[in-house]
């Protein structure tokens, strides 16, 4: 099952009858731009009972491709990283 952002809005409208769907798809587009521009600024972002979002940084190096052989430079650059939390993963795994 795939889940995109237009689920979430919708989800929420549905459960929280006190505020109106274009409210809470303004929250939500608010929350993913803090988080994105949080983590393009270099900064972790940890929700408590969910998890952490982080960067890990790859130097530059050369690769190699396994069918041609031939040789690739691969640049210096940042992945986005999410370690759940040790609650999520007991909810996702049933023992709460």
């Amino acid at each position: 099952m795939i889940i995109n952002k237009s689920d979430i809005i919708s989800n929420l409208s549905s459960e929280l009858k006190a505020y109106t769907s274009s409210d809470i798809d303004y929250s939500v587009k608010k929350l993913l731009t803090f988080i994105s521009k949080s983590l393009y600024s270099g900064e972790r972002i940890e929700i408590r009972g969910f998890g952490t979002f982080s960067l890990h940084h790859h130097n530059s190096r050369t690769a190699r491709n396994p069918k041609t052989g031939e040789l690739l430079a691969l640049e210096k650059r940042a992945i986005v990283h999410f370690k759940p939390s040790k609650e999520l993963k007991q909810r996702v795994n049933n023992k709460i």
